[in-house]
C-alpha cells in the first residue's frame, strides 16, 4: 500500500514540482513568496535575522524553533491567537471554512467572517500558517504548543479527538461503545472510531443521542464543554456518569480520569471553539472631556513641579548623596529620607530618582566610600531652557526600562528591589508606555480616556501568556467560582504610565495634552501590536519630536522672575519661578519654609550667618535685598543683618586641637564659665586664646549652639570662607535600556538579507548536471570532486561562461555551497562573479570542495 508523504514545516522534503497545486513544506511556501512578502515576516519577526540565514531552508527550519514559534505567538493580538488556536483544534491540513466555522460556529458571527482574513494574513505573514485556503497548515511547533493534551490543556479548552481518546482501548470495549451508541458493529476497531466520530460530527443525530440522556447526564456535560475537559470518576460510577461512558460522550484516559471528546463538545458548543470570540478590538472610551487649553494649562504646571522637583532632590544630593548599597542601588532608610526632603511619598520620590538616573543626572560617583551624586551632565542640563529641559526628562522617561514601579517589590529569588539597584529592568516598559499614550491620544484633544478600557485594549492587542493557561475558560475569563487571575506586568506597566505621565505633565487631567502628543509623534512608528522594537521610533525623530514637544510646552510655563516680596515678619515671597541666579543666592541666605505656586523663604540668624560663611559682607547682603525686592527692606531683616554680621567672626576658631581666639578677655572669661562649654575641656593658654581638646568643627559648632557666632580662620590667621561644595561625579552615559528582544532592522539590512537568501536558495536548489564523481543534488551535501576535476570544470566554465555550483569552506571552517560563474582562473584563485553575494569575488581553489555543472534547465 502506498503512502503519501508527510508535509513538513522544514525545508528538507523536496524542492517544489512545477505542476504542483500546494507547497508540501514551510520552505516551498517561502520559496514562492515574493521580496516584499520575506521581508515582511523578517520585519516581523527579526529573531529570524540573528544570523543572517544561509537559504530558505534555514530561514524555514529556523521560523520552525520553539523560541521563534512562542515568541511570535506573544506577540499576536487576541483574535489572531483564537484562530491559531483554532487551528491547532482542527484537522490538519484544514479549510478556510473550517476554521471560519470553528470560530463563528453554526449560527455564525458577522464579525468573525469579516476579522478572519486579516487574521489569517497575519499568520501567513509571520509563517505560522501556510498553504492555501483548502489545505491551511499550522507549523508544527505552534499546533503542539496550542493543541489539547493531558499535561497542557487547550486555550480552548477542548479536549483530545475521539481517535485519540480511544488510541489504546481494546478492540471489545469499543464495539461496546459502538453498540451503546445506537450504531451498527463493524468488522475492525479502525471503522468503529470512525463510526463514532460520524454521530458525534453528525448535528441531528447528536442531537437525538443528546435527547435521550438523562437530566444528571446533561448537567455533567455542561461542567466540562468549556473546559477543563477532564473529570475524575469512581470505579464504580453513578447510573448517569455510566449512561455517559457507555455512549462514548467520555472515554477514560487513565485510571479514574475521563475526558469529554473533541467532537462531542463541538457539538455542545455550536461548533465554537471559543466561547467568545474577539474578533473586534475594544474601543478605548472617553472618561471626561476638557476644553484642550485647560488640559495644556494642568499639564504645564506638572512639568513645572517635575523640573522643580528633580532639581531640589539633585540640589539635596550636591555634596553627595547617599550611599550605594553593597548590592547596588539604596537603602530604604535613604529612601525614606529623599520622600521627607522632596515632601512626598516613597514610591513618587523611588519614581523621581529613578528618572534622573535614566536621564544621566545622576549616577554613582564609584570613588571607594561610594555614593550617589550629580553628574557633570546635570550642569549643563540645568543651563537649558526650563522646556528643553522638560523634554530631555520626558524622553528619557519614555525609552527607559527601568521601572520605578517594582521598588519595594520581591524579584524571582524574594530580595527586596531598592531605587537604583540592579533588577529593575523591564524590557516591555517602553513599548506599554508608547502604546498606552498613543491609544490615549485617539481621543479627541481635551479627552481623558476611561483607564479601564484603555487597559482592555492593551490585553486584547497583546494577551497574557496567563490567559491561554486557564483550560476552564478558554476565552480567557474565569469562571464565576473561580479567583481572579494575578495582574500581569504589562497591566501594572500601563497603571504606572498612567500615573507617571501625569506627574511629568506628559498628560494633564488624564487628557494627552499638546506637547505629550508632538512627543509621541517620534515614537508612532508600529504602534500595532506585534511592533515592539519598532514603536521607538529612529533617534533623529525622536530628537525632533522632543524639539516640537518644547516650543509647545514653552510659552505655557511661567517666565522666570528677577524679584521678590520682602516682609515684615522676616520672609521673602516668591510669587513664581526665580532666575538661577536669584534663586541659588537666596537659597544661601534664607530657608525655604513652603513651596507651591509662591515660594516662601524664612530668615533667620543660622541662615545670614550662612551666607556670611560664604564669603558675603553684611553691605553687600542688604545691597542684595534692595537690588531684587520690590518692596522696601524691613527694619527687622536690616537689624537681623547687622547683628548677625556685627557678632560674626569675633571669636576665632583655628587648628591647635583647636583653639579660641578673641582680643576680648571678657567673653573668653564668659564661655569658659559657661557651663555647656565644658564637653569642649576648654583651658586658657593666654589671655586671648583658648585651646580645646576637640577639633575645629566641633568646637565651632558647639560655640555656636551656645549662641556666639565665632568664624573659622586658616593656618594663616585668614577667616575661612565656606562655599557650599556640588560633588560631581566623574562623566556617566545614562543607562541603555534593555532591549526587548533583538533590534528591529532597518530596511537597507532587510532587503540586503532578502538578497542573500534567496541568492543562497538559488545556490542549494540550482539543477546540477549529475557526474559519477560528485555529491548527488538530492542529498544536500557539498560536492566533491578532485582537485584535477575541480580546475579542469573551472578553465572550462571561463570558456564557455557557465555557471558553476560549489562547495566552498572558509577560513572559519565554515562551508556553504555557492553559484557562481568563473571569469578567471590562475595562481590557485579563481576571480568569479558569485551569484550568491551578488558580486565579484576571489576564492582559493585549495578551499572548494567541488563543482558541478548547472543543468541546462
Amino acid at each position: 500500500m502506498s503512502t503519501q508523504p508527510q508535509p513538513t514545516d522544514s525545508a528538507s522534503a523536496p524542492a517544489p514540482s512545477r505542476g504542483a497545486d500546494a507547497p508540501r513544506s514551510l520552505a516551498e511556501a517561502l520559496r514562492s513568496r515574493d521580496d516584499d512578502a520575506l521581508a515582511g515576516l523578517l520585519r516581523a519577526r527579526p529573531d529570524l535575522l540573528n544570523p543572517v540565514p544561509n537559504d530558505l531552508t534555514q530561514l524555514a527550519t529556523r521560523a520552525g524553533t520553539r523560541a521563534s514559534v512562542v515568541r511570535a505567538l506573544e506577540r499576536l493580538d487576541r483574535f489572531a491567537q483564537q484562530v491559531a488556536e483554532a487551528l491547532a483544534v482542527a484537522s490538519d491540513p484544514t479549510s478556510y471554512d473550517e476554521v471560519r466555522g470553528l470560530l463563528a460556529g453554526d449560527d455564525g458571527d458577522a464579525a468573525v467572517e469579516a476579522a478572519l482574513p486579516r487574521a489569517l494574513a497575519t499568520l501567513h505573514e509571520q509563517a505560522l500558517v501556510w498553504g492555501p485556503d483548502d489545505r491551511l497548515r499550522l507549523v508544527r511547533t505552534a499546533r503542539e504548543l496550542l493543541a489539547p493534551a493531558p499535561q497542557h490543556p487547550s486555550p480552548t479548552g477542548l479536549g483530545p479527538t475521539v481517535t485519540e481518546a480511544t488510541a489504546g482501548m481494546s478492540p471489545t470495549r469499543v464495539q461496546d461503545i459502538v453498540t451503546a451508541a445506537g450504531l451498527p458493529t463493524t468488522h475492525d476497531p479502525v471503522s468503529a472510531v470512525q463510526s463514532l466520530t460520524a454521530l458525534f460530527t453528525d448535528r441531528t443525530r447528536m442531537s437525538a443521542l443528546l435527547d435521550e440522556a438523562p437530566a444528571e447526564s446533561v448537567e455533567v456535560l455542561s461542567r466540562l464543554v468549556w473546559g477543563p475537559p477532564y473529570g475524575q470518576v469512581t470505579a464504580d460510577p453513578a447510573r448517569h456518569l455510566r449512561w455517559l461512558l457507555d455512549r462514548g460522550l467520555l472515554l477514560p484516559t487513565a485510571p479514574g480520569t475521563v475526558v469529554l471528546p473533541r467532537e462531542a463538545a463541538l457539538h455542545l458548543r455550536a461548533g465554537r471553539a471559543h466561547r467568545t470570540p474577539e474578533p473586534v478590538p475594544p474601543p478605548v472610551e472617553a472618561a471626561r472631556e476638557y476644553r484642550p487649553q485647560v488640559v495644556d494649562a494642568a499639564a504645564a504646571g506638572q512639568a513645572y513641579t517635575a523640573l522643580a522637583t528633580v532639581e531640589e532632590l539633585l540640589k539635596d544630593w550636591d555634596e553627595g548623596g547617599p550611599a550605594v548599597l553593597r548590592a547596588g542601588g539604596l537603602s530604604v532608610r535613604d529612601l525614606k529620607r529623599t520622600a521627607v526632603a522632596l515632601d512626598t511619598s516613597e514610591p513618587l520620590a523611588a519614581f523621581w530618582v529613578e528618572l534622573a538616573y535614566a536621564a544621566g543626572l545622576l549616577a554613582s560617583d564609584g570613588e571607594a566610600d561610594e555614593r550617589y551624586a550629580a553628574t557633570p551632565a546635570y550642569d549643563a542640563w540645568q543651563e537649558l531652557p526650563a522646556a528643553e529641559r522638560w523634554s530631555a526628562l520626558a524622553t528619557a522617561w519614555l525609552a527607559a526600562t527601568r521601572t520605578a514601579g517594582l521598588v519595594g517589590g520581591r524579584d524571582g529569588k524574594d530580595r527586596t528591589l531598592s531605587a537604583l539597584g540592579p533588577h529593575l529592568d523591564r524590557s516591555t516598559a517602553p513599548e506599554v508606555r508608547h502604546r498606552v499614550l498613543a491609544l490615549a491620544a485617539t481621543l479627541p484633544e481635551g479627552t481623558a480616556p476611561a483607564p479601564e478600557s484603555l487597559l482592555s485594549r492593551l490585553r486584547w492587542e497583546r494577551p497574557s501568556a496567563s490567559r491561554g493557561s486557564r483550560p476552564a475558560t478558554p476565552d480567557g475569563a474565569a469562571n464565576p467560582s473561580d479567583p481572579p487571575p494575578p495582574q500581569d506586568l504589562r497591566s501594572r506597566i500601563a497603571q504606572w504610565t498612567l500615573n507617571e505621565a501625569e506627574l511629568l505633565g506628559v498628560t494633564g487631567r488624564g487628557a494627552v495634552s499638546s506637547h505629550g502628543r508632538a512627543l509621541l509623534s517620534g515614537h508612532d512608528h508600529g504602534h500595532g501590536p506585534g511592533h515592539g522594537s519598532d514603536s521607538e521610533g529612529t533617534a533623529a525623530e525622536q530628537s525632533l519630536a522632543a524639539a516640537r514637544a518644547a516650543r509647545l510646552l514653552a510659552p505655557l510655563l511661567p517666565e522666570p522672575l528677577d524679584h521678590v516680596l520682602l516682609q515684615a515678619d522676616l520672609t521673602a515671597v516668591a510669587p513664581g519661578p526665580l532666575e538661577r541666579p536669584l534663586a541659588d543666592a537666596l537659597a544661601v541666605l534664607a530657608d525655604v519654609e513652603s513651596k507651591g505656586g509662591a515660594t516662601v523663604y524664612r530668615f533667620t540668624p543660622g541662615s545670614v550667618r550662612r551666607a556670611l560663611d560664604a564669603g558675603q559682607s553684611a553691605s553687600d547682603l542688604h545691597a542684595f535685598l534692595a537690588a531684587h525686592s520690590r518692596t522696601p527692606v524691613p527694619q527687622p531683616l536690616a537689624y537681623l543683618i547687622d547683628d548677625v554680621a556685627r557678632k560674626h567672626g569675633h571669636l576665632r576658631i583655628g587648628a591647635a586641637s583647636a583653639y579660641v581666639r578673641c582680643d576680648d578677655e571678657a567673653l573668653l572669661n564668659e564661655i569658659l564659665a559657661d557651663k555647656r562649654a565644658q564637653s569642649l575641656r576648654l583651658r586658657r593658654l593666654a589671655p586671648t586664646v583658648l585651646a580645646a581638646q576637640a577639633d575645629p568643627g566641633t568646637l565651632l559648632d558647639g560655640l555656636r549652639a551656645m549662641g556666639f557666632a565665632p568664624a573659622a580662620e586658616s593656618a594663616e590667621g585668614d577667616v575661612l570662607i565656606t562655599r557650599a561644595h556640588a560633588h560631581r561625579t566623574p562623566p556617566r552615559t545614562a543607562p541603555e535600556p534593555v532591549p526587548d528582544g533583538p533590534p528591529l532592522p532597518g530596511d537597507t539590512l532587510i532587503g540586503a538579507a532578502v538578497r542573500a537568501i534567496r541568492a543562497g536558495d538559488l545556490a542549494s536548489t540550482a539543477p546540477r548536471k549529475e557526474a559519477p564523481t560528485s555529491t548527488s543534488p538530492s542529498d544536500g551535501r557539498l560536492p566533491r570532486t578532485t582537485a584535477a576535476e575541480t580546475l579542469a570544470t573551472m578553465q572550462a566554465a571561463v570558456l564557455t561562461g557557465e555557471a558553476l555550483w560549489i562547495g566552498y569552506v572558509n577560513a572559519e571552517g565554515t562551508a556553504s555551497q555557492r553559484v557562481i560563474a568563473p571569469v578567471r582562473v590562475e595562481g590557485g584563485f579563481v576571480t568569479a562573479y558569485d551569484h550568491t553575494a551578488d558580486e565579484v569575488r576571489t576564492y582559493p581553489l585549495h578551499r572548494v570542495t567541488g563543482v558541478a555543472e548547472l543543468a541546462d534547465d
